[in-house]
């Protein structure tokens, strides 16, 4: 029988090694792509996919050198939130949207919830144009302009819902501590929280809210379920966002106020 010495044997364990790591990160690579597809949504013209999905790869790259099994938590869902992590990284590091925009944003959030309390229900376009002071067309114009400050918000608002099946792993994975059961309370209240105000949107917006977070799709498949043209799926979800964000932000401080 062969014997191998030592070295040997830690040399054979490294090639196993380097053959599962390349065999992990080729087998996730489509995740990369389907991740950066889904962000047409919000992409400026002048972003790069390309330049995207190379940050993406990166993420997946790290995802395969960091997982540990023993957190408790699927690599599938570590490996996205890596690979969305670098992809955000890279678009912050692009600046895609100015400090004058992120302004606006906010402008548009506080005058959509003075309206919303003093009517009583969601403002129209017109009624919040009226209230910016501008024309329905430029109001849409500047949603549009601003539409990855929603997006982007909104996403790291949900990351913070608790799945069944990776729970406690998954919070730990992201803060590098064991989780705390007031944490996943926490947690647990966000993600009711959230489906309770989407089952409050109309049905067409809720829809697409639906099929594009937690369906996963991505706009242009959107669009062909519903009939519609990719330009108005993505005005129905920024508008949606808006929405769920204003009332999330007011339901939130509301139970902070309760507490203090």
């Amino acid at each position: 029988m062969k014997r191998f010495n030592q070295t040997q044997t830690v040399r054979a364990y490294q090639e196993i090694q380097k053959n599962n790591r390349e065999e992990m990160i080729l087998k996730y690579l489509p995740l990369v792509k389907h991740i950066v597809d889904r962000m047409d949504i919000y992409l400026m013209p002048y972003v790069s996919k390309d330049d995207l999905i190379e940050a993406g790869i990166l993420g997946l790259i790290d995802a395969v050198d960091k997982y540990d099994p023993e957190k408790n938590c699927k690599f599938s869902t570590y490996a996205r939130f890596r690979i969305k992590g670098a992809i955000m990284d890279e678009l912050r590091s692009l600046d895609i949207l100015p400090k004058s925009m992120r302004q606006k944003s906010r402008q548009i959030e506080e005058a959509y919830s003075r309206l919303e309390n003093s009517l009583g229900r969601a403002p129209t376009d017109k009624e919040m144009a009226d209230e910016l002071g501008i024309t329905e067309e430029k109001y849409n114009k500047l949603l549009y302009e601003i539409r990855s400050a929603f997006v982007i918000n909104f996403d790291d608002f949900k990351s913070l819902k608790v799945d069944e099946e990776d729970n406690d792993g998954f919070e730990a994975l992201l803060k590098s501590e064991e989780p705390t059961p007031d944490k996943n309370a926490l947690f647990k209240e966000m993600s009711e929280i959230l489906a309770e105000e989407i089952e409050r949107l109309p049905e067409r917006a809720r829809l697409v809210i639906t099929l594009y977070y937690y369906e996963d799709l991505t706009i242009t498949e959107i669009a062909k379920i519903l009939g519609l043209a990719k330009s108005t799926v993505s005005e129905i979800h920024t508008k949606a966002l808006l929405t769920l964000r204003t009332r999330l932000k007011k339901r939130l401080n509301m139970g902070e106020d309760k507490n203090g």
